[in-house]
């Protein structure tokens, strides 16, 4: 275990602030911790009738370039994390669902981001229109099970919540 022993904001932005602490070992030395503090985040694994994966074409900017994936986002303060999948599904695909499961509960990086990520899966899927945010160009694309694959395999499919999810689809399809 280790103990904080002070702390430095370093940056505050509008979805992350960066702390650096200082922490005691368990051997009593002390060490420095750069922590990224995230508000939360969810991610939707999005069904259609047909078994294809609701995938969101959208560009990356600090990877500079365009991925394929899972709608996604951020939790607002005291907002349940069922509340923004069903948001973030809207926004992002212009669908609801009828029915929504939360399938489990990860870290993105755990050795430097509190940030932790609620997976969804989404079904009966029916169209809303679009409700993309500002600052968003999307494109919204149907993949059949098939296909994953070959896109994760050619880096189209490259985040580690999208991975995670389509591998749980190919493992169930249910």
């Amino acid at each position: 275990m280790e103990r904080r022993i002070s702390s430095a904001t370093r940056f505050s932005g509008h979805i992350v602030t960066v702390h650096e602490d200082e922490v005691a070992l368990r051997d009593g030395r002390k060490s420095t911790r750069e922590v990224v503090q995230h508000p939360g985040a969810v991610a939707v694994l999005a069904v259609t009738a047909t078994g294809s994966a609701l995938l969101v074409e959208h560009f990356r900017y600090p990877v500079g370039r365009t991925l394929l994936e899972i709608p996604a986002g951020t939790r607002e303060p005291g907002e349940a994390a069922i509340d923004t999948a069903r948001r973030e599904l809207a926004e992002e695909t212009g669908y609801r669902a009828a029915h929504i499961l939360e399938l489990c509960r990860f870290f993105s990086s755990p050795g430097w981001s509190t940030e932790e990520v609620v997976l969804f899966k989404a079904t009966g899927l029916s169209q809303t229109g679009h409700g993309i945010d500002h600052d968003e160009i999307l494109s919204v694309v149907a993949v059949e099970p098939a296909r994953l694959p070959v896109l994760m395999r050619d880096g189209m499919i490259a985040d580690a919540k999208t991975i995670l999810a389509l591998q749980t689809l190919l493992a169930n399809p249910e």
